[in-house]
């Protein structure tokens, strides 16, 4: 492929995201995203052509895509892309292959400028070249998404679930049984705090190949794991409400709540439900004690109901991990193809996945 090589100000324009305020809303339907993710629905979009997300303050590492009509925080920026020099979701793809950590210039919160990010240059072929790399990384991309999908649709289902169970009472007359009690989360789950990592790489590596857990999403890679087994965590320090499921070989950073039940399912709804933002004890930064969620108000129902609730919605998300394993294998297929696609090591007229 022959490249073009463009400062990043020549193929987009960078604009500020708004606050969210007078848009939030429970009856809304625009996504509303922020550096750590989706914050909830808006009542109208600030864009809605194809953009790249990129953080202005806080996560500012990675860059994300969206395709339909959106709102962004103040601590994300939106992006106008020029189409007549390259096709948003390549640009994204060109993108995500940087660490955007290296052009920090924030003290004690990460953050990026618009000064900094217009000068990044980036090596940009013809846009029927272009076409072709993405009809071969999206597919890949088109089956992620449609698991997640699938995914949402489970988490639904079992939620749909524990709600007629415990907070309806449908198969139980309507009524909470008698012999029910009331009780603290302590009562079926250990809460711990994560630890430090050994060390810390953004990807993964033959020496750091361990996912390192943080409040929100896998953060990096580190050499050792301290969980292998099934847990549920959630942040302790920064984001709160984010709750995430592992059972496989992790390790849960300094900024985590790390728990651990043998009612899995039923844990993971009460986590699900739980105030957060009434919990926090932070002043600078968000913070949620051990103490505190230990204390989290719950209902007893009996050992018998709690085990065939477990059994029924662990068959709904036994699907959802085999998804989620499928996906870490499509992404790391991607992964890998991305960056030879993009320097046209690899042939896109030869390739045959």
């Amino acid at each position: 492929m022959m490249f073009n090589r463009y400062s990043l100000q020549q193929l987009v324009t960078i604009k500020y995201g708004k606050s969210q305020k007078q848009v939030l809303s429970k009856d809304g339907n625009i996504p509303i995203y922020g550096t750590g993710g989706l914050m909830g629905y808006a009542t109208k979009a600030l864009y809605n052509q194809p953009s790249v997300l990129i953080g202005r303050k806080g996560t500012i590492d990675k860059v994300k895509y969206v395709e339909h009509p959106f709102w962004t925080v103040d601590t994300l920026f939106y992006t106008i892309v020029n189409e007549e020099l390259v096709i948003p979701k390549y640009l994204y793809y060109v993108m995500s292959q940087i660490d955007l950590n290296t052009y920090n210039e924030g003290t004690t919160i990460p953050s990026l400028r618009t000064e900094t990010l217009n000068r990044l240059e980036f090596d940009i072929p013809s846009l029927d070249d272009q076409r072709k790399v993405l009809s071969y990384l999206e597919p890949l991309d088109d089956k992620i998404e449609l698991n997640n999908a699938i995914n949402n649709n489970l988490e639904q289902q079992a939620a749909t679930l524990y709600k007629a169970w415990f907070e309806d009472f449908i198969p139980f007359g309507g009524i909470c049984p008698s012999e029910w009690n009331k009780g603290n989360l302590s009562d079926i789950a250990d809460i711990t705090s994560g630890k430090r990592p050994p060390m810390k790489s953004a990807i993964k590596t033959d020496t750091a190949m361990i996912p390192l857990v943080g409040a929100a999403s896998v953060m990096g890679f580190t050499s050792e794991a301290n969980h292998n087994d099934k847990i549920l965590v959630t942040g302790r320090v920064g984001t709160h409400g984010i709750i995430q499921r592992f059972n496989s070989s992790c390790w849960t950073s300094d900024n985590t709540l790390v728990i651990t039940s043998n009612f899995y399912e039923y844990t993971y709804q009460i986590l699900q439900r739980i105030d957060y933002h009434s919990m926090n004890r932070g002043s600078t930064q968000p913070l949620i004690t051990q103490g505190d969620m230990n204390k989290v108000p719950i209902l007893l129902p009996s050992s018998k109901v709690l085990t065939e609730f477990e059994s029924l919605v662990g068959q709904l998300m036994l699907q959802y991990e085999a998804n989620c394993m499928e996906n870490n294998k499509l992404a790391e297929l991607r992964d890998s193809l991305l960056p030879k696609l993009m320097s046209g090591e690899l042939d896109v007229s030869d390739l045959d996945l």
